[in-house]
């Protein structure tokens, strides 16, 4: 079973002890949303008796608060896999933009050969998989593009832009400011190392899946995190070599950030060469967080059958798949079919009572990506993907009412 490190090298530990004030995030130009509420423009000034977005499914939420014509991405528009482009999504009230790669639906061999140099033994036996089609960020998340959630710097846009037209809050932008955003940190969470243009970290698995239904309610696109297996098919981009440019480690730092060559710190996006699909940092940099809780005999219960879009939905807090290596690692953690555990030690210097569900303030080495599938979910895949609403409820109760 692999070892559930916590960072052994002495970047972590240093960061940890790093704290630095906030800088001042500006600069950020406002485009205007419009409210529908089932195609209509809506004139009610309160949101529905008893509405609350973070205890609704993002598609029922899109039935009453339909996004406004501002949103419709020609692009990103698409029925069929052949349909399928790259598109630039715009979050809503902001210019902040994230790139979105088409990754055709197939089959691949998901884990790694026994001689491979460095495998483990969570990476087999061995299975057949197929995938549906989707779309991935072509980058990590970006703290630009995380803060416009977490810091709720779109709500300080909408606030500025009614300033100026002097008007009232509309009840679209009531309901988006509803959706739960993480409390505000105690320290600053890139602990010194960057944020302009630099992937997100110390996010809970959970938080990044709040990120991910804030983002479909705003934009009406489907998002989510991907699956394990969803992750390694866009890694691995057609190749079955242990890296996505073939076998030999010494390559490894033309296409990533790792131990040897990040100076015990994360780098800005997109810097290295991309896989053949076009996705950049797939190894290194920030190891990546997926769905699926960690099972170490995961594959063995799919051996000798084709397994169609397989995912562990996680039932538990710990432990939970991260992937892709990240600055802090050795090269044969930054491999195609590397897994690696969450662990509570994450959360050690956590100095909150609970533990907060929003920040890890020991995991400077873990970011995201999001994936949006070509298929809008089922209501019962979609209550699986979405955060579980009752995890928000046990927090806010222990934290006396206080979000």
């Amino acid at each position: 079973m692999q070892e559930m490190a916590t960072g052994s090298k002495g970047g972590i530990e240093r960061l940890r002890w790093q704290t630095l004030f906030w800088p001042v995030i500006c600069g950020l130009a406002v485009v205007g949303l419009t409210l529908a509420l089932n195609g209509a423009l809506v004139a009610q000034e309160e949101l529905p008796p008893g509405f609350d977005p973070n205890e609704l499914l993002a598609e029922d939420v899109l039935k009453v608060f339909k996004p406004g014509p501002e949103t419709r991405i020609p692009e990103a528009e698409a029925k069929t896999e052949a349909e399928m482009k790259p598109y630039t999504e715009i979050i809503p009230g902001t210019d902040i933009k994230i790139e979105m790669v088409p990754i055709r639906g197939g089959k691949f061999v998901m884990g790694s050969p026994e001689d491979e140099p460095g495998r483990r033994d969570d990476e087999g036996p061995q299975i057949e998989v197929e995938i549906e089609p989707f779309w991935m960020s072509k980058y990590e998340i970006t703290w630009e593009q995380y803060d416009a959630w977490a810091l709720k710097l779109d709500a300080q846009y909408r606030k500025m832009r009614r300033e100026r037209e002097n008007r009232p809050q509309s009840v679209w932008e009531k309901m988006i400011d509803a959706i739960a955003r993480p409390t505000a940190a105690y320290t600053d969470m890139t602990f010194g190392m960057g944020r302009e243009g630099y992937p997100a970290i110390c996010m809970t698995q959970y938080s990044a899946r709040m990120y991910c239904k804030w983002l479909t309610i705003n934009t009406g696109r489907y998002y989510r995190l991907p699956t394990e297996a969803e992750w390694e098919y866009a890694c691995r981009a057609g190749t079955k070599t242990a890296y996505y440019f073939g076998d030999d480690p010494e390559q490894l730092g033309e296409y990533a950030w790792y131990f040897d060559n990040a100076n015990d710190k994360y780098q800005k996006v997109g810097r290295k060469k991309p896989n053949p699909w076009g996705l950049y940092d797939m190894h290194g940099n920030v190891a990546e967080w997926v769905m699926d809780q960690y099972v170490p005999d995961f594959y063995k219960r799919f051996a000798g059958k084709v397994v169609k879009n397989p995912c562990e939905f996680p039932k538990e807090e710990y432990p939970i798949v991260v992937r892709g290596g990240s600055w802090d690692d050795d090269p044969e953690d930054c491999r195609s079919a590397a897994r690696r555990a969450s662990h509570p030690d994450w959360k050690m210097q956590d100095p909150q009572i609970p533990q907060s569900i929003w920040y890890l303030t020991d995991a400077p080495f873990v970011g995201f990506r999001i994936v949006r599938p070509l298929r809008w979910p089922t209501r019962e895949e979609a209550k699986l993907f979405e955060p579980d609403p009752q995890i928000l409820k046990d927090y806010i109760k222990a934290q006396g009412g206080k979000r």
